[in-house]
């Protein structure tokens, strides 16, 4: 069991590291095809299309993580990390963000709740819609 929650330990410190670098592939290698990304902003879509939009919306990601939280009966890992986070037009916006990331048996990714307040980004991303 303790292996087990290492390992997706693990995988949640390199998933901030491929978010932090909008690395596409590498991305959707920690994710099952059909894996499904709950967000604020983006609301609840299949992981390709989220991680696309995602990418296409940010010139630079800066992820500060402050701390991962097992479960010890469950398959899902919260990773509580700072987002300083610059949009294509160069707006910067910073937040708290807890990611719950729930898991296969296989160590791959399922399911992604991402839950932060939206007061900032909901109008930074507005701004980059009507450009």
């Amino acid at each position: 069991m303790y292996n087990i929650l290492k390992s997706r330990e693990a995988i949640a410190k390199k998933y901030l590291e491929i978010l932090q670098e909008a690395n596409l592939t590498a991305m959707l290698d920690l994710f099952t095809d059909d894996a499904i990304i709950i967000s604020p902003l983006y609301g609840e879509v299949l992981v390709k299309e989220f991680y696309e939009k995602l990418f296409s919306d940010t010139q630079k990601s800066i992820l500060t993580l402050d701390g991962i939280f097992s479960e010890v009966n469950t398959q899902r890992v919260s990773v509580l990390f700072d987002y300083h986070w610059v949009l294509v037009n160069g707006k910067q916006v910073h937040f708290k963000v807890v990611d719950i990331i729930e898991f296969t048996d296989e160590l791959k990714i399922k399911k992604l709740t991402i839950i932060y307040d939206t007061v900032y980004s909901r109008n930074a991303i507005s701004e980059i819609r009507n450009v």
